[in-house]
């Protein structure tokens, strides 16, 4: 039986206006179908498109290390043709180029949103420079192995590196996450995942960095952050599928920072916690 990519993640408001943010709802881990569930059969035997998508409402940080949060709508989409994988996750999208197979691996493309720091910051954040939107281009690698014909059990690590090509941020992110598939059933889904994040000096330092002008301008302290990792991340995301067509699925997760990130002015200003959630209502075809 075919398994299906659900991955979560939000399309920022960056889509309906050029000074929104972009933000994540971190993880993004894999459902199965559950038994019984031969929908994509035929598709997947004529070699033809087997989708789906998600819609609904998320609940993200306004900026990294915000305390103040933003209503953004939540959407996600996975096409799969001919062996090839699409998964477009909010404002990102990847391209699994083996499938089906235990190994995934293709091309990342991320949109970062601008950081409004008048409009969106917190305290004295408001007299800081805006960060530019960044368009963040790389390649990611996976593995999954375990579980019963339900997907049930199964375990999957994969690894990201992006970097910014657009001279908005201009760093490099590196991400590394594992994901646990807890429950199937004909009905529901249960899925858990952690996560971790490694930033070069050059994104530290233009989301968490105060320069001397700005400390000046804002009383914050000067600040110079370097390459290190940026936070641990926890999740859980739960469906339950009314039909073969239809379903709901819900996110919550949360990232704490550490290192230099957690050491920030700004996140001092914000919070060192940042939590995300969504519900969205899930269709396939």
């Amino acid at each position: 039986m075919k398994q299906a990519t659900l991955p979560l993640a939000v399309l920022a408001a960056a889509l309906f206006s050029p000074s929104a943010h972009a933000q994540e709802l971190p993880g993004s881990p894999r459902v199965a179908e559950g038994p019984g569930d031969d929908s994509d059969d035929e598709g997947e035997k004529s070699g033809g498109v087997d989708g789906f998508f998600a819609i609904g409402p998320g609940m993200v940080p306004s900026y990294d290390g915000s305390k103040k949060y933003e209503l953004v709508p939540l959407m996600i989409a996975d096409v799969e043709w001919k062996g090839l994988a699409l998964e477009i996750r909010g404002l990102g999208a990847r391209l699994d180029l083996l499938g089906n197979s235990p190994v995934q691996v293709g091309p990342v493309f991320n949109f970062r949103g601008k950081r409004n720091s008048d409009k969106d910051g917190n305290g004295r954040v408001k007299l800081l420079n805006d960060v530019d939107s960044a368009m963040e281009v790389g390649g990611h690698i996976g593995y999954r192995f375990g579980g019963n014909q339900y997907g049930q059990g199964e375990i999957e690590f994969d690894l990201s590196l992006v970097k910014d090509v657009s001279d908005g941020h201009d760093g490099l992110l590196g991400t590394a996450q594992v994901s646990y598939a807890a429950h199937r059933s004909q009905k529901w889904f249960v899925n858990l995942d952690a996560q971790t994040t490694w930033t070069d000096k050059k994104y530290a330092r233009a989301y968490f960095g105060v320069t001397p002008e700005e400390a000046a301008r804002s009383g914050l302290a000067a600040y110079r952050p370097g390459a290190g990792i940026r936070d641990i991340g926890i999740g859980t995301t739960i469906g339950y599928q009314f039909n073969q067509r239809w379903g709901v699925i819900a996110r919550a997760g949360a990232n704490y920072y550490v290192g230099d990130a957690k050491d920030s002015p700004i996140v001092d200003e914000g919070s060192k916690i940042q939590a995300v959630g969504g519900l969205a209502v899930s269709y396939r075809f």
